[in-house]
């Protein structure tokens, strides 16, 4: 989740200075091998992977099963191959520097200019069929030869042309922080945004972090073709969706998703990390703003009746005349300020009264949905946390990282919380990025 006000969010706002260069759990269970199993093991005797509090143990049959469902996509290239490298733009350190400064964002940690780039790979669908997908690429101008990596995974985007790797918008601003700093980073676009095809499944967890794992495969290859090494070693953060992302994807790659990959930090910022319990009740008691809770939920419904049966007619879900619009506004070719304009005030107008009721008190395959994307605390990591928040958000309110604070206390961990008091969501994102290259560089 990433607006901040309507219609403009970070999504769509340029940067200043722009330089050229149930049913739902078994079906869930039943994707879960494909999703993040990479190729290297195959041949491990048993391979455990979970999302938001759904767990399925592989034996090796099956993964080498679903790994050779997963293996061929685009013609007969594996999953996070590399398909193809486009330079972007390159900024010097006082370009970096100019960029950073302009939106009141610390830059004592910028040490070197950076390079961008865009990645196009190999990935699959959510339902594991073959397909392709984009990532942004940043890399330090100078600087040491191997590098490790920051993954950073971006918030609630609609229009392709606003994913990291297709857009200049200031959540770009951390991918150049970091990277400035002296670390490669990796901003995936997701499916459906930058040049991949299709939509985007929004808020559904486990095809972001296979297309991010993928999305990280393919920069070691794109990384030593411009004269660099990544290290394996992985600081992994996100916003608002991001942030949500950030811990599944980090849970996944500290349990092995892939040998050449070890996590190292979680510093996600502003992440919806309990939709049911503190997102959603957000948006009926005032503590989510109506024209962000309309979009989110908007959003949410038409992306993931693709993948699970929630309606079947988008009449049963909302009044005209948002009905007869509503998914078409969220095709990936709309932008954001075109969406905004095309929704109702508030939910009780987007809303019919049956689904206003249901998305207040899900029940069913809604609940189900929704507790397929929570969960995403409920692990014990072993690498230190710090989770941003802001009390001033109101469009990830602050209970969702309370709520992912006593989950992971449950299981032994006691992350570092930094509250950036009354600043607005993007005000958070801002704050917590220079907090993060000030940590990262303090412990390089």
């Amino acid at each position: 989740m990433t607006r901040h006000h309507a219609p403009t969010s970070p999504g769509s706002t340029s940067l200043l200075r722009a330089r050229r260069g149930g049913p739902v759990a078994a079906t869930a269970a039943a994707l879960l091998a494909a999703i993040c199993t990479a190729p290297a093991l195959a041949s491990s005797p048993t391979a455990t992977t979970a999302t938001a509090g759904t767990t399925a143990t592989v034996d090796r049959a099956a993964t080498a099963r679903t790994t050779a469902t997963a293996s061929t996509a685009h013609g007969d290239n594996v999953r996070g191959e590399l398909l193809s490298v486009t330079p972007l733009l390159r900024l010097s350190r006082d370009e970096v520097t100019e960029a950073i400064a302009e939106h009141g964002v610390d830059a004592s940690s910028i040490r070197h200019g950076i390079a961008t780039y865009r990645l196009a790979y190999a990935t699959i669908t959510p339902t594991g069929e073959p397909t392709t997908a984009s990532t942004l690429l940043v890399l330090p101008d100078g600087g040491r030869r191997h590098l490790a990596t920051v993954a950073e995974l971006h918030g609630t985007t609609v229009f392709r042309g606003d994913a990291p790797s297709t857009g200049d918008n200031v959540t770009r601003l951390g991918a150049y922080l970091y990277a400035a700093g002296g670390r490669a980073v990796v901003a995936p676009d997701y499916l459906g945004l930058g040049t991949g095809p299709g939509t985007h499944p929004y808020l559904d967890n486990v095809s972001s972090v296979s297309a991010s794992l993928d999305a990280l495969r393919a920069a070691r290859p794109a990384t030593a073709q411009l004269g660099r090494r990544l290290t394996g070693e992985v600081h992994v953060t996100g916003f608002s969706q991001g942030g949500q992302v950030a811990m599944a994807f980090g849970r996944e790659v500290s349990r092995g998703a892939d040998r050449h990959f070890r996590l190292r930090s979680l510093t996600p910022v502003s992440g919806p990390y309990d939709i049911a319990g503190e997102e959603v009740p957000g948006m009926f008691d005032g503590r989510v703003k109506d024209t962000s809770s309309i979009f989110y939920i908007a959003y949410f419904l038409t992306a993931q009746n693709k993948l699970h049966p929630l309606y079947d007619d988008p009449r049963e879900v909302f009044r005209q005349p948002y009905a007869d619009r509503v998914e078409k506004l969220f095709d990936s070719e709309h932008t954001q300020e075109e969406v905004a304009r095309g929704l109702a005030p508030n939910l009780k107008e987007l809303l019919t009264d049956a689904w206003y009721k249901h998305v207040r008190q899900p029940t069913g395959t809604l609940a189900e949905v929704m507790a397929l994307n929570d969960g995403v605390c409920q692990w014990k990591p072993r690498v230190p946390v710090r989770l941003h928040t802001a009390t001033g958000d109101r469009d990830v309110p602050i209970g969702n990282t309370t709520s992912c604070v006593k989950t992971l206390a449950q299981h032994g961990v006691h992350p570092k919380v930094i509250n950036h008091g009354d600043v607005n969501h993007l005000g958070g994102y801002l704050n917590a990025i220079s907090d993060n290259a000030r940590w990262f560089a303090r412990h390089r």
